[in-house]
């Protein structure tokens, strides 16, 4: 959380504007792919999240249908969810007891693709004398003592067992001063198909592009994972798993693309330079910049792409819409300004919107967004116990 917190507040002070609220339905000036859409905040999902004992507190949400298909409505769902930072404990009566603790990921299966509290199961590693421990931790080839993952997106490979993999960046505490800590690398973290959390026998990948460089000039991979196959529920999908990746400040958002099966083969990674993939990592061009750490890239029905993501932390969300996974792109409309609900508490903040499709109906997209605080250990997790924990908003859309 302190990692998390100190990031975030670096952030802040680049890009944390507030406007006014807009969540009217528009229908002109779109593009040739949505002709109208509304926003609606969405509580019953909220709802699903609110929780007074065990679980009661993640970001970073993520969500796959575990056989693979990513398209909407599935009729037998099962889904698997992650969580970065996690809080456990107990409330009661708006009071947060002290036995309280936190860990740095979690995972929640349910079999409902629509929100029902009664359907959703969290998961902790409960090994270590029934107490809650983190699931997922750095033991790769290159990871270094005290590192912890910080949780990406992830897929089901259809094409090998319908394993899921998970992209993680390896953090590190370097000191106790102000933003002392450090992105260590980026892994893979392949989780057998058929286990239940806390998982075993999995394997955990180093991604080679940028070992041994710094991190704030190249990237890392991960930040979203579109899978645009037709096994997936793409109808028009090219059979490839397309890795988006985040670099800098600038929030610079770039992508390689591999075939499902040689996910692991690295050297037939291939990265976009503007133009078309290469070979070479270094020539990477962004598609966009002024994106979020987390954010999502979705297949639509006919045949186009919509990327949606908030404009850095505690900024809008919006989304664009693209021909294909590389672009090109149209203008960013914005839909949602979540800061607004928390204008009351200078040390709220909110970041890291993205969709997800396994959650939602045709003709719309449930979209989630995070909520933290500065002071989250000192002032805002005794006031509010239930702060940190996603939001959500249902972006409804016609096609053209």
């Amino acid at each position: 959380m302190k990692t998390y917190i100190q990031t975030f507040f670096i952030l802040l002070l680049l890009v944390g504007c507030k406007t006014k609220q807009s969540n009217e339905t528009k229908s002109d000036n779109l593009s040739d792919s949505i002709t109208s859409f509304s926003v609606t905040e969405s509580p019953e999902w909220e709802s699903v999240f609110y929780r007074n004992s065990g679980w009661f507190g993640g970001d970073g949400i993520f969500a796959v249908n575990l056989d693979g298909k990513e398209d909407f409505e599935q009729k037998d769902p099962n889904i698997m969810l992650w969580f970065g930072d996690t809080m456990y404990g107990n409330i009661v009566n708006n009071v947060l007891q002290p036995d309280f603790t936190m860990t740095h990921n979690s995972f929640a299966i349910t079999n409902k693709n629509t929100p029902d509290s009664n359907a959703i199961t969290f998961y902790a590693d409960y090994r270590d004398n029934n107490k809650p421990k983190t699931i997922l931790i750095p033991n790769s080839p290159d990871t270094g003592e005290g590192e912890y993952y910080w949780m990406g997106d992830g897929f089901v490979n259809q094409a090998k067992n319908n394993d899921l993999y998970i992209f993680g960046y390896r953090i590190k505490n370097v000191s106790n001063e102000a933003f002392g800590f450090k992105e260590m690398g980026n892994n893979l973290v392949v989780i057998p198909s058929g286990q239940k959390p806390p998982f075993e026998n999995i394997r955990q990948l180093d991604i080679p592009f940028f070992k041994g460089m710094k991190i704030d000039s190249v990237g890392t991979f991960g930040c979203a994972i579109l899978v645009n196959t037709k096994e997936a529920g793409v109808n028009k999908g090219d059979g490839y798993i397309y890795i988006y990746g985040i670099r800098g400040m600038e929030k610079a958002i770039y992508v390689a693309r591999v075939n499902p099966a040689d996910i692991e083969s690295f050297d037939k990674w291939t990265f976009w330079n503007g133009n078309a993939f290469s070979t070479k990592p270094s020539e990477i061009k962004p598609l966009i910049t002024g994106a979020s750490n987390e954010l999502s890239v979705s297949s639509l029905p006919n045949g186009k792409y919509i990327f949606v993501y908030q404009r850095g932390f505690n900024g809008k969300i919006c989304f664009q819409l693209a021909d294909s996974p590389v672009g090109t792109f149209k203008a960013p409309i914005e839909i949602y300004d979540p800061a607004l609900k928390f204008k009351d508490n200078k040390n709220i903040f909110t970041y890291n919107a993205k969709a997800l499709p396994v959650l939602s109906k045709e003709g719309e997209l449930v979209i989630s967004y995070n909520v933290n605080s500065l002071k989250f250990f000192e002032e805002d997790l005794k006031k509010d116990p239930h702060l940190y924990r996603p939001r959500f908003i249902t972006l409804k859309y016609t096609l053209k």
